[in-house]
């Protein structure tokens, strides 16, 4: 068999790949009985005395490199600060390995660093090491960046993907589809008809505002594979149900209009500066206030709840149920 891009888009193909041929074919997968590879969880641990390091890595081929709200550099910055902070650690540093396909903008270049310099001076993350290489020309697709996050949390406190509970709320912290559709139109060539942005962001501000109310139960960023599959992941490794509200969950009209021009699910669609939170019901709206005052969550919504079962069910508009599945693939390629 032959490997395709759904193998690198999420959902269930990437899933099996992942389970079959990687995780079959490594050893060694945890230090210290931390956190480690067969949790495929945004990152892992490494206990350290009373504290956790906590690790992530994460390689971003972006197709434009440069799209509405972003660039390679911010998506490749935020993407992996996003990963350490929602395991519930306030992230550090980042290294950072690029390959260049020859004759790239020098222009070009300085504006990725910088956009990746800004989005690190945001966080209070630093980018200590890395490497760059250049390649013949039209061996790569221009540029590819390699990024690995550090952070830090206290033994004990590391928030993983599968810690919901029967009882918890479900938030997510802004309106869903908004890279993956702000990609597509840009690409479609129908950009210009409409202010659809990428939501490309660092989400470590919203994490710690929760952390500091408590009750967080699961962090997760529904990145490729969208909402869907960033539920279903939660739901299946914590062994529980998921009850979603559709009318709840926040979708901007352009994000609708493309997707049904495009008959994409706004649902299925990688989102780069968003998390869902599994908090306990009595602190649900205190931390749903704490967030909304982020300038990155201000649409933040509760939009379901966790119970006994093992799906996610959507409640829709029309009064109905469905069940939400995990994509098999993400719809719109090469978006992060």
């Amino acid at each position: 068999m032959k490997i395709g891009m759904s193998h690198g888009a999420g959902g269930e193909v990437m899933q099996n790949l992942i389970s079959d041929t990687i995780l079959n074919n490594i050893k060694n997968k945890q230090v210290n009985g931390g956190v480690g590879l067969d949790d495929l969880d945004d990152g892992a641990t490494i206990p350290l005395n009373e504290y956790e390091i906590i690790v992530s890595t994460d390689g971003h081929t972006i197709d434009p490199l440069f799209f509405p709200g972003g660039d390679i550099g911010r998506i490749s910055a935020a993407g992996t600060i996003n990963d350490v902070s929602v395991m519930g650690a306030k992230p550090l540093a980042l290294t950072n390995s690029m390959i260049i396909e020859e004759g790239f903008q020098r222009d070009d270049f300085e504006k990725i660093i910088k956009s990746m310099d800004a989005v690190c001076q945001e966080t209070g993350t630093a980018i200590i090491t890395g490497d760059t290489k250049v390649i013949e020309k039209n061996k790569i697709d221009k540029m590819v960046i390699s990024t690995t996050g550090i952070g830090l949390a206290k033994k004990g406190e590391v928030i993983r993907d599968s810690g919901l509970n029967v009882g918890d709320k479900l938030i997510i912290s802004g309106s869903i589809g908004d890279h993956g559709m702000a990609l597509m139109a840009y690409r479609e060539g129908f950009g210009f008809d409409t202010d659809l942005k990428s939501d490309t962001a660092p989400v470590w501000s919203i994490v710690e505002k929760a952390l500091n109310i408590g009750g967080v139960s699961a962090l997760k960023d529904p990145t490729r594979g969208g909402l869907a599959n960033a539920l279903n992941e939660m739901a299946d490794k914590s062994g529980v149900q998921l009850i979603l509200d559709e009318e709840k969950i926040p979708i901007r009209e352009e994000v609708k209009a493309v997707s049904d021009m495009l008959g994409i699910d706004p649902l299925e669609v990688a989102n780069e500066g968003k998390i869902v939170m599994g908090v306990k019901a009595e602190f649900a709206d205190e931390i749903l206030k704490a967030i909304r005052k982020d300038k990155y969550a201000t649409n933040a919504q509760i939009i379901g709840e966790v119970v006994e079962g093992n799906k996610v069910i959507m409640e829709t508009v029309l009064g109905g149920k469905r069940i939400l599945e995990s994509p098999v693939s993400d719809p719109v390629p090469r978006v992060c």
